[in-house]
């Protein structure tokens, strides 16, 4: 029998977002009413991983791929993210939550970019849970930086290119400075990683919903936590030698 997770409260969850156009789809709305529903769940998300005792919440809003839906579905996209960066960053950092974004940002509009700065200035010192952001992100995106940058220092001569490892590479990939991903959540019933945290995840357990974002409530989060908690999280070793070292 799987022993439950020792720590039962993962300190990092990273959520994939899916299924907003569904859920407006199924209601006859235009896919957009869905996005802002899917806005209004991830503000309840928040509030629930704090209570949790979560540490890291890691959000995928915007992959690199999806520049290619629609433009004015893009465009509506970024009008709400946009909001979201005037009128939650307040909320949070009254509650102590540090908010960070990852993803090639050059992209995005100059406002878009300055209030991610300035969200970023006005939390960079909460000591409560860290919520991060995956705007304009992609996994393989990720790992190539990484790789160009430890190139560049060879190019420099700060580097010799044997000494390239996987210590390195993890050095230089987003998210390095923070826990590992402990618990990876998808909704709406599709099971893939869809080209996100490709470097990050390589450990992290896997639990699929099939509820579609805006109706995954605070309920629906426990129960992912919860299921987490049964798991046991053997690293390559064997139950048993779990066990020994009661792990």
């Amino acid at each position: 029998m799987t022993s439950p997770n020792s720590l039962s409260t993962p300190r990092h969850v990273a959520i994939i977002m899916d299924g907003n156009n569904r859920w407006a789809k199924s209601r006859g709305w235009a896919g957009i009413r869905g996005h802002r529903a899917g806005a209004e769940t991830v503000r309840s998300t928040i509030r629930r991983a704090a209570e949790q005792g979560v540490e890291v919440l890691t959000l995928f809003a915007f992959s690199s791929e999806n520049w290619k839906r629609p433009a004015n579905e893009v465009s509506a996209l970024m009008e709400l993210f946009l909001m979201a960066l005037k009128r939650e960053v307040k909320k949070l950092h009254r509650h102590d939550i540090r908010l960070s974004v990852i993803g090639e940002r050059s992209r995005f509009s100059s406002s878009i970019q300055k209030h991610i700065q300035s969200a970023e200035d006005m939390t960079r010192d909460n000591r409560g849970m860290h919520v991060v952001i995956c705007a304009n992100y992609g996994g393989r995106w990720d790992i190539a930086e990484a790789a160009r940058r430890l190139a560049e220092q060879v190019e420099r001569g700060e580097l010799m290119a044997a000494d390239i490892n996987e210590e390195r590479l993890g050095a230089e990939v987003c998210l390095h400075e923070l826990p590992e991903v402990d618990l990876c959540i998808r909704t709406s019933g599709e099971q893939r990683i869809s080209n996100f945290l490709i470097w990050q995840l390589a450990y992290a357990e896997f639990y699929f919903s099939p509820v579609l974002w805006p109706d995954f409530d605070a309920a629906a989060f426990d129960e992912a936590l919860n299921a987490y908690a049964l798991r046991q999280r053997r690293y390559g070793m064997t139950s048993e030698q779990l066990d020994a070292e009661g792990l």
